[in-house]
């Protein structure tokens, strides 16, 4: 039977001894249950059980977490022991599958009464993974070819308002963006297959201004269409895409699941984005879920080649640390060369670019600006303009006042979007 196994990373919080916690974690998501039974055998135990590896103590905490957690019996003033722990599982406890993994290092442990807090940080699989699960078809380098861009990140941008716009509006939108020279476009994840206006019909208005751009430019943008669906609308909806000559598709992680993700990477002809909205349900208490690199990882097995980071001074909750460890983490490969893009979107206009660069110093990133290029005082072609200028001070080692100073579309975006 394979030796291989899998590394979990967990940090945790607990009334308990650290070690007492650790072994309760270890038998419910092995061998064990809250009780003995008579068919957990030493043989079982030994060939199936998980084992812990190591137990490393933190601060404790001044206060649980979360609620529900039992005290051990009689202890009127528990003290919140905080610590990371290191699971081991054997590999042939579930094979090459995401879904069953997940049922493994992310199942019943957050429910355990033994636990005021419970968060998955790191997940180490073996390469039998990459017998099963492709990873990333097109990446970073398939990607840049397709759009034709070197030498700095791709400028993007979401189709607003997100949903309502008419197919004429839609069409007249993508028109001045791809006549403006801009890299990508996406629909936003709000706007799948809706009646007002049906994917079929989405697909065919855009791709006909397109390539009229293309004609005209030399230059075809890619589109991300939102083919998020039920499983076996994937194929349906992805083949729309592609016989219309669509160059992209957008799936929202969370919705199809990791293995609606893998489903569609078996056939699919074009780069896949990969969306992670309700990420924040999964992740935005420190005491709960999971981290963006055990995310990242089963996404970019499961196949995407495109994955939403978040990006620096965003509207959400999410710090800007957390951010450049997220884009850090997708451009750091797994299995051979196997990263994927990171897409920074969420409040983005021109001046966040010198902070970006700055900070992930890289220009392997997809750089998506909503507002940030539709609401541009100039118009649409002036914040891609901006976009553009942004990057190029960053780059050029400008500060973006000096920049801005002899290119006016980027003096429009600091007087529009610049925080005091």
């Amino acid at each position: 039977m394979s030796e291989e196994r899998v590394l979990a990373t967990y940090v945790i919080e607990t009334p308990y001894q650290l070690e007492h916690a650790a072994v309760v974690m270890a038998g419910e998501q092995s061998t064990g249950t809250f009780v003995s039974v008579p068919g957990e055998t030493a043989f079982i135990k030994e060939t199936y059980g998980a084992n812990i590896v190591r137990i490393t103590e933190l601060e404790p905490a001044a206060a649980p977490s979360l609620p529900g957690c039992k005290p051990p019996r009689g202890d009127a003033n528990p003290v919140y022991r905080r610590g990371e722990v290191v699971l081991s599982f054997p590999y042939h406890n579930f094979g090459p599958s995401i879904p069953n993994l997940l049922a493994t290092v992310a199942g019943n442990l957050y429910e355990l009464r033994e636990f005021s807090g419970l968060r998955l940080v790191d997940l180490d699989v073996p390469v039998q993974f990459m017998e099963k699960y492709r990873g990333p078809q097109f990446g970073i380098a398939g990607t840049r070819e397709l759009a034709g861009v070197t030498g700095r990140p791709l400028i993007g941008t979401i189709v607003k308002p997100s949903i309502g716009l008419s197919l004429a509006e839609l069409q007249a939108l993508v028109r001045e963006l791809a006549l403006a020279g801009i890299d990508f476009i996406k629909d936003d994840e709000l706007n799948g297959n809706p009646p007002y206006a049906p994917l079929k019909d989405r697909v065919r208005a855009v791709m006909e201004e397109i390539e009229r751009a293309a004609d005209k430019t030399g230059k075809k943008v890619m589109y991300a269409f939102n083919i998020t669906g039920d499983i076996d609308e994937l194929r349906e909806n992805h083949d729309v895409v592609v016989e219309a000559g669509g160059n992209c598709v957008m799936v929202g992680i969370n919705s199809v699941g990791f293995a609606g993700v893998s489903h569609l990477r078996t056939f699919s002809q074009v780069p896949i984005h990969g969306h992670r909205n309700q990420w924040g349900a999964m992740t935005r208490s420190k005491a709960l879920g999971m981290e963006f690199r055990v995310y990242q990882k089963l996404a970019r097995l499961a196949g995407v080649d495109h994955l939403h980071t978040n990006g620096l001074d965003n509207k959400f909750y999410e710090s800007n640390e957390s951010v450049v460890r997220s884009v850090r983490d997708c451009l750091t490969p797994m299995f051979g060369d196997d990263t994927v893009m990171p897409v920074l979107s969420s409040g983005q206009w021109a001046g966040t670019a010198i902070d970006s660069y700055r900070a992930m110093q890289t220009v392997d990133v997809l750089h998506l600006a909503g507002g940030g290029i539709m609401a541009h005082p100039g118009g649409v072609a002036a914040g891609v303009e901006s976009m553009k200028q942004g990057w190029e001070a960053a780059l050029a080692g400008h500060s973006l006042g000096e920049y801005a100073s002899t290119h006016v579309e980027l003096r429009q975006a600091m007087e529009k979007f610049a925080r005091p």
